[in-house]
């Protein structure tokens, strides 16, 4: 099953790493305030969360970056963030 969390009007407000949160919590069928340790993986044990967001985000002169993918494993789940925005969420 794949869970999809583009959300383009609030992607500009939250981090990517708050998408990831979030789309695990809707997986899980739990608030995202309820996917932290002990219960489930902390992110930043799977990834550096800041170094995620900064990859993806705008250049200084505010120009995209080039589009481009990021695969993990996070709470038993398979996690694939596209450079626009896109958190996708497989068992």
């Amino acid at each position: 099953m794949l869970l999809s969390a583009d959300r383009s009007e609030t992607r500009r407000d939250r981090s990517l790493s708050f998408e990831i949160i979030n789309a695990v919590a809707e997986r899980e069928g739990v608030d995202a305030t309820e996917i932290e340790p002990p219960e489930y993986e902390a992110l930043y044990d799977v990834l550096n969360p800041e170094a995620l967001d900064a990859l993806f985000s705008p250049r200084e002169d505010g120009t995209p970056r080039s589009n481009g993918t990021v695969e993990f494993r996070f709470c038993g789940y398979d996690v694939v963030v596209t450079g626009d925005g896109d958190v996708d969420v497989r068992e």
